[in-house]
């Protein structure tokens, strides 16, 4: 049976869920929901993100139901899952209605800004007896996702040192991020995909120890230092949003194993995209290789596969690691870990957010 689902948000990334589900298998868009009428019509022209198209003028919706309120798409008995693709300070209110629906849930990362907030949603979701998955899209990219496959397949040995790079510009392209706290700032908005994507790959941190720049309580620019029991591994991270206005994105990785160190390196400079090192592998075997790591050729591939994961957990009642609510609420731990850092000056225990002792 076909998963049926209903998308809640019609700015970028509720465009962007809608033309993933294009390639998607066993699953499809049967409902939308938003406020705005002209985008019910299918004039999405006015849409437009820090990557891929804008949105056409003339979007196909037939055979997809569309709603004004979302309350109506969610009191639709054909709906099986709802993807919440709201701004991030609506996340926990429509979430929790979703749930309480008896609806499935894919919400849009973060799960939430404040971590009370994740905490509820968490409870919700198990008292309704309802997958809860947040939508962190970096596992699914071909170099994060290929990279993630070789670590944890040992191939390589162990790995020993992970450091991760995910800077932008003051963004300028949108109205609806101006409004710092209702990002939870830099650390909430952009690092999370790190701190989730690091947890995915090594688990979550015992503590973390941060310098940074804070703006109205939230990071603005950090770079963090992880600490794990392992003493043999480091891991540490630079991300914000301090960058000069034509380095619009940049992300980069680089891992230590026994055996290979592997290694990724892209950005938007000026309205260009820049491969400064394309995914690499140097292994003592068999030297420079630049692995294809695959993946759909569309702009939004990394989101069908994202997708197809949720669509195919809904099938199985099972979901993966990449989109479980409780690694996404631990990512928002360490968040918070990371600003209490920089604001104290010493190491954070990430469970606790109380001072940790650093071990030499």
């Amino acid at each position: 049976m076909s998963v049926r689902s209903g998308i809640i948000g019609l700015g970028f990334m509720g465009m962007t869920h809608f033309e993933a589900y294009r390639q998607v298998q066993g699953g499809q868009v049967a409902a939308i929901a938003t406020r705005n009428a002209r985008k019910l019509a299918g004039d999405w022209s006015d849409i437009q993100g820090n990557f891929g198209p804008r949105g056409s003028a003339e979007t196909d919706l037939t055979g997809v139901k569309t709603y004004l309120e979302y309350r109506d798409l969610l009191n639709d008995p054909d709906i099986d899952l709802v993807h919440v693709c709201l701004p991030t300070d609506q996340h926990e209110s429509v979430t929790l209605e979703a749930l309480a629906a008896g609806k499935h849930v894919l919400v849009e990362k973060p799960i939430a800004i404040e971590l009370e907030a994740a905490d509820r949603l968490l409870n919700a979701a198990t008292k309704a007896n309802r997958l809860l998955m947040v939508a962190h899209v970096l596992p699914f990219f071909p170099e994060f996702r290929w990279a993630c496959e070789q670590i944890h397949s040992g191939k390589y040995g162990q790995l020993k040192g992970a450091a991760l790079r995910r800077v932008i510009a003051p963004p300028e392209w949108s109205a609806d991020i101006s409004d710092f706290r209702k990002l939870g700032g830099w650390g909430i908005d952009l690092h999370i995909h790190d701190n989730h994507y690091l947890g995915l790959l090594c688990g979550t941190p015992r503590s973390v120890f941060s310098r940074g720049l804070l703006k109205e309580g939230f990071v603005n620019h950090v770079s963090t230092q992880y600490v794990y029991d392992n003493p043999d591994l480091t891991v540490s991270c630079i991300s914000g949003g301090i960058a000069a206005p034509d380095l619009k994105f940049a992300q980069s990785f680089e891992f230590l194993l026994d055996d290979a160190t592997i290694q990724f390196d892209a950005g938007t400079y000026g309205d260009q995209w820049v491969v400064n090192r394309p995914l690499t592998l140097i292994s003592r075997e068999h030297g420079v290789e630049t692995p294809q790591p695959g993946g759909g050729s569309t702009w939004c591939a990394a989101f069908t596969e994202e997708i197809q994961a949720a669509v195919s957990a809904v099938s199985s009642g099972k979901v993966p690691l990449a989109l479980s609510a409780t690694l996404a609420t631990d990512a928002l731990k360490i968040c918070y870990a990371e600003a209490e850092s920089i604001r104290r000056g010493c190491a954070i225990d990430v469970s606790t957010l109380k001072p940790a002792v650093l071990q030499g």
